[in-house]
């Protein structure tokens, strides 16, 4: 049987709306997976803070006698070993169910309240899983295999998502405003081994270059050779901020340098670099 141009029109519209609703619900499937991944990613993330313990021991300070210098001094940490390890009593709980946990790292301000993972094995092994190695969209902030967090190294690179739902290092973002730089200019990085906290003193749009590009790659500087090395660094990360930030770093200085991708460019990042002040 012969078939009209109406029918075949016909047929072409009921193909192509099919194409259409199985596309739309492809999508809806991706989207509510995305955002339900998500969630249940942050509330693993809450439980998980909920196992810190801060060391609450009594000392001096709580003397009603005490000296003023007694009540201003800081508490001295506390560690336990684990399995060789010297490890900060108040992450043992975290440490305990997973040995690549390195710290906690906090932005007052932002979304950015999360465990640092690092897989010596494979570096980007926590890109999508999360802190109990099941898959995840998001995974986990993770640092670089070339920084040491114990010694550590002059500069601890840690790498995470720019998710759409605002979570993981997103928030990264917000510091391409002036105001909110000024407003929130410290990092909260608290590793097994120590606690620190961090003065931002870089944020910047780049991207990661072919191997045979000789200019500025941030994501290769760990150990200085030298001061020149150290301020070749800083002075890059300087210029590239699109405004000023007074402080600095000069050699010596221990930093941490937040990587996220950003889609400005092909492989596109956006880096906040920071330097150890507490």
């Amino acid at each position: 049987m012969k078939i009209s141009k109406k029918q075949k029109k016909k047929i072409i519209y009921m193909v192509a709306f099919a194409l259409c609703v199985i596309i739309f619900l492809v999508c809806a499937f991706y989207l509510i997976t995305y955002f339900w991944d998500s969630k249940q990613s942050e509330k693993r993330v809450d439980e998980l803070k909920e196992l810190i313990v801060e060391d609450d021991t009594e000392d001096s300070s709580s003397d009603t006698d005490a000296s003023s210098d007694e009540k201003e001094k800081p508490k001295e940490l506390t560690f336990e070993v684990i399995n060789g390890t010297r490890v900060q009593k108040k992450f043992s709980k975290l440490y305990n169910i997973n040995s690549d946990f390195i710290g906690w790292i906090t932005i007052d301000g932002t979304d950015i309240d999360y465990p640092v993972m690092q897989s010596m094995y494979d570096e980007e092994y926590y890109l999508h899983r999360d802190f109990d190695k099941e898959y995840t969209k998001g995974g986990t902030l993770f640092a670089d295999t070339s920084s040491d967090i114990e010694k550590p190294s002059d500069n601890i690179i840690i790498y995470g998502h720019n998710m759409t739902t605002g979570k993981m290092f997103h928030s990264l973002f917000e510091y391409e405003d002036e105001d909110f730089y000024k407003e929130h200019k410290y990092i909260s990085f608290d590793t097994i081994y120590g606690n620190g906290t961090y003065e931002i003193i870089a944020a910047f749009r780049t991207r990661i270059y072919e191997p045979d590009y000789t200019g500025f790659k941030y994501y290769q500087f760990f150990d200085a050779a030298s001061e020149a090395e150290f301020n070749y660094y800083i002075e890059n990360c300087k210029a590239l901020t699109p405004y000023q930030m007074d402080s600095t770093a000069t050699y010596g200085d221990t930093l941490i340098t937040l990587s996220t991708c950003a889609y400005h460019h092909d492989n596109g990042r956006y880096v906040v670099v920071a330097k150890k002040i507490d």
